[in-house]
């Protein structure tokens, strides 16, 4: 019996089983053999050994990608923290309709990228956006932004603020699960509103936090969309805007040098691998699992 429940459940998980090696397995090992390699697509690749990581070494434009990449995510990921916290804060309120609040706050998030990179351009747009237009009215001259090399990244900074409605989501249930009992304690006992939020509140969300940061460190090397959409794959202006994910993309289906594209991608899944290890031993044991 537990050989047939074995045997159909293999076959009715197959489908799924032949797509994940076909579509995530193959290409993973693929990429990896490439990076070692010379490949152009349109003729068999050539071995190279070592050559694509070493170039990486001395690829001004590559460090100068992975240095807008980490500027971006330096300023993005405390940022899209700190938003999505307030938001949970305000709806964790005992108000009428906050219903109606999740949802309002929630919708950017199910706004595709693509259409949501659009209505930023135009929300940045150096002579006709709106954001310079209400600058104007209180009498102060906007920049640039995605036109000027000095405010492109602050630009795409407040770009990647816009649809943090599931991490909101993620720590209004975190605010909801922190004992309200705990908080009338400590608020006979004298402590303030403040005061209770750093003893009480900010420990039971210390696990989502972490959730928070360690996603958020991830999706910051994969930042590729928005920056896409807003400079046409460009990186303009004068290169502020090349992350390392378009720099990648570039390489491969631009220049179709995809052993190199994928150097690239496994030096990044290197480094995320990293940042994200040394983030659970500095911070993960700083954490709060209720009472462990």
């Amino acid at each position: 019996m537990r050989r047939r429940n074995t045997l159909w459940g293999l076959v009715f998980t197959a489908p799924a089983i032949i797509g994940v090696l076909w579509f995530t397995g193959y290409p993973v090992v693929a990429s990896l053999y490439y990076s070692f390699t010379s490949y152009t697509m349109v003729s068999p690749p050539k071995w190279l050994g070592l050559a694509n990581y070493v170039d990486l070494l001395t690829d001004q434009v590559w460090w100068s990608s992975l240095w807008n990449t980490l500027y971006i995510l330096l300023w993005s990921v405390p940022l899209g923290i700190a938003v999505a916290l307030g938001l949970a804060l305000l709806l964790n309120l005992k108000v009428r309709g906050s219903g109606v609040y999740r949802t309002v706050f929630y919708l950017p998030t199910i706004v595709p990228a693509v259409a949501s990179a659009v209505l930023w351009t135009y929300i940045f747009d150096p002579q006709y956006g709106l954001l310079n237009d209400a600058l104007a009215r209180v009498g102060i001259t906007g920049p640039g932004w995605l036109a000027d090399p000095g405010w492109a990244k602050p630009a795409l900074i407040v770009m990647s603020a816009w649809g943090v409605g599931n991490l909101m989501v993620i720590m209004l249930a975190g605010l909801q699960d922190v004992p309200a009992t705990l908080q009338e304690q400590a608020s006979t006992d004298g402590a303030g509103l403040l005061s209770r939020f750093r003893h009480v509140t900010l420990p039971y969300l210390s696990p989502h936090l972490l959730f928070a940061l360690v996603t958020g460190l991830i999706g910051g090397f994969q930042f590729f969309t928005p920056v896409f959409v807003a400079t046409g794959g460009t990186g303009n202006p004068a290169g502020s805007t090349l992350v390392s994910g378009l720099y990648l993309y570039q390489n491969a289906f631009q220049y179709f040098k995809v052993g190199y594209a994928s150097a690239i991608a496994w030096v990044l899944f290197a480094i995320v691998a990293a940042i994200t290890v040394a983030t659970f031993r500095l911070v993960g044991r700083r954490v709060y699992y209720g009472g462990r």
